[in-house]
């Protein structure tokens, strides 16, 4: 019983820290990342920090165009945001 419990919280665990992949295209294929932020910073973003993520993304912490505190991970092939989570 306690092998049983144990396996349950090792796997329930390693999938609670697993990273947001968007892509597994080759870096060569990506977008340039100051053109990226460019053109986000045009649609009205306000981009506090910007970074690449281990599951390959585009990674922004800042603001969207109505001010909300957003971080977005972005495919960074495609330009889109795979995952979008809003703070207060």
């Amino acid at each position: 019983m306690r092998i049983l419990i144990a396996l349950t919280l090792l796997i329930g665990s390693s999938t609670a820290f697993a990273a947001t992949q968007c892509t597994t295209a080759e870096k060569s294929t990506w977008q340039d990342q100051g053109k990226f932020q460019q053109q986000l910073k045009e649609q009205g973003y306000k981009i506090n920090k910007f970074k690449v993520t281990k599951g390959n993304c585009y990674e922004i912490y800042g603001f969207d165009k109505d001010g909300r505190k957003v971080e977005i991970y972005h495919d960074p092939v495609s330009g889109k945001a795979v995952k979008t989570e809003y703070h207060d």
